[in-house]
């Protein structure tokens, strides 16, 4: 399931994905979100935590993940991956240099750190 948070800055998405995540997720609540976002900013900002009752990605959604990816490649500016799970974390941190925009990984702990880095004005 991705649940959106809200409070954040208007160019910031923040979500949490718990349990398992599936293909209805991205269709009903990211997708939707994001395209919200991109018709009043040219780039965007996401705050992506993964919770500690976050199962994982069913194969549909793992698919969906990868169109967004690809859809919306070069409009983001900065994305804060919260985690504790060491092999999204290094995933992240592996493959983050192919971003245009900055990317960061961060522990649950430090989710209030992610907040304010994610949506600091440059």
């Amino acid at each position: 399931m991705i649940e959106l948070i809200d409070g954040l800055p208007d160019n910031v998405i923040g979500a949490v994905a718990s349990g398992e995540v599936s293909d209805d997720d991205y269709e009903d609540v990211l997708d939707p979100a994001i395209a919200d976002k991109l018709t009043r900013h040219d780039k965007i900002r996401f705050l992506y935590v993964f919770n500690e009752a976050f199962e994982g990605y069913e194969s549909d959604a793992a698919i969906e993940d990868a169109k967004l990816g690809m859809r919306t490649f070069t409009k983001w500016e900065r994305i804060a991956v919260v985690t504790d799970s060491k092999l999204i974390g290094r995933s992240v941190a592996a493959m983050g240099f192919l971003m245009p925009g900055q990317v960061k990984w961060f522990s649950l702990g430090d989710q209030p750190a992610a907040t304010v880095w994610v949506t600091a004005d440059d």
